[in-house]
């Protein structure tokens, strides 16, 4: 199986023109070489801001450099829970470190928490639990492959994907496993963030060649199969179309993104398909009530209705910046690039209301609600808490 390694963010990936690409032979990444291409596009400028809101980093913490993982952080309550890739794992409340560890393996995937539990995967196909309230070592489990894409603890079990395949579930007392769902191999598939979903008792999973799967959380069983996009093209690499991002889910609605294909939404107790677009993406979507806001592989950012799919606006002034997956903040989407700025669009018209210069080593990694503000780790795997607050004109 070869695997393409996307986690620069979503700028440049139909084309392979502005990146370079680590192309990956077989589930571990002890095979790979870097691929790449002529530049492409250049970024747009930064936008003017039609808008008074002041985005504000409050507290930083070093952790060290995540590339080339799919390392982000978590959030529970008060606390925040990230991971480097050189295997170090830290807890911080407030800006305070609660604890720090140095795991024994290198770390490539997580970072997922609850209440009592921080579970990462080694880069050696490893998959690392630990007590979340003091960081004490509490069991790991050597799998088959390396882990890709994020962790998801759904009550007490812990689930992993291990290439684009494979579905585990184990314990979270002992880690033992408890079910295994497993698919065809693909030959090409992206290595990009990409997550569970949960409605009800059953997880939501997506995997290549556009399918998206409800597995009942007790056994692992297939409730249903949605087909989200259909390969098409000349070559393996214009197949693909991995499902990206986490299935976001609200109310009987489930909504999923198609990398170089679609966005749709689905029933959420049936898997029947509401409405589809033809808006590729490789960092997925973030939703309110009533709108789906998704980056698309150029850097656009839409809003759709979550009903029927219908646009309500698009934002494409931030095009071949890397923008990453939307983060629905109050009344606004936060969206973070590649060249290290946070932007703040309006929710009802995509007007640019805010803007940070955060880290110039550049954001890749999804961002999480914290409180009022979010959290975001730069690809240099420094942890910032941003904050907004309104300001005169």
């Amino acid at each position: 199986m070869k695997r393409i390694s996307l986690i620069h963010g979503g700028a440049v990936l139909r084309s392979l023109r502005t990146a370079a690409l680590f192309v990956c032979v077989g589930t571990m990444l002890n095979a790979c070489f870097l691929w790449s291409e002529a530049p492409g596009p250049k970024p747009s400028p930064l936008p003017n801001l039609s808008g008074t809101m002041k985005l504000h980093s409050d507290w930083q913490k070093s952790m060290g450099a995540l590339m080339p993982t799919v390392l982000r952080p978590a959030v529970v309550g008060i606390s925040v829970f990230a991971a480097s890739a050189d295997g170090t794992l830290a807890r911080f409340e407030n800006g305070r470190e609660i604890w720090s560890i140095r795991a024994a393996k290198a770390l490539s995937g997580g970072v997922a928490a609850n209440g009592k539990l921080v579970v990462v995967a080694g880069a050696g196909g490893e998959l690392l639990a630990f007590d979340s309230l003091q960081g004490k070592p509490l069991w790991h489990t050597q799998l088959s492959g390396e882990v890709s894409g994020l962790p998801l603890i759904a009550d007490d079990i812990v689930v992993v994907r291990v290439g684009d395949n494979l579905v585990l579930a184990f314990n979270t007392a002992d880690g033992k496993q408890r079910w295994i769902y497993q698919r065809t191999q693909s030959s090409l598939t992206l290595r990009a963030y990409a997550g569970f979903g949960r409605v009800g008792d059953t997880v939501l999973a997506g995997f290549s060649g556009g399918k998206l799967v409800s597995l009942s959380q007790g056994g692992g069983f297939p409730r249903w199969e949605a087909t989200v996009a259909l390969p098409r093209g000349s070559n393996e690499l214009e197949r693909m179309t991995d499902l990206v991002g986490e299935p976001v889910v609200r109310g009987d609605t489930v909504c999923v993104a198609a990398y170089q294909a679609r966005v749709a939404c689905v029933d959420a107790t049936q898997g029947s398909v509401r409405w589809t677009r033809d808006i590729g993406s490789s960092v997925g979507a973030d939703a309110d009530d009533k709108t789906l806001y998704v980056t698309d592989t150029s850097g656009a950012v839409h809003a759709l209705d979550i009903a029927s799919g219908a646009t309500l606006w698009k934002q494409d002034k931030l095009a071949w910046r890397g923008v990453g997956r939307p983060l629905v903040i109050g009344d606004y989407v936060a969206v973070a690039d590649t060249l290290g700025y946070v932007h703040l669009l309006d929710r009802k018209e995509g007007r640019f209301m805010g803007r940070l210069d955060v880290d110039s080593s550049g954001i890749s990694a999804p961002m999480a609600l914290l409180g009022k503000g979010f959290i975001l780790q730069a690809r240099d795997g420094t942890v910032h808490l941003i904050s907004l607050a309104e300001t005169s004109k």
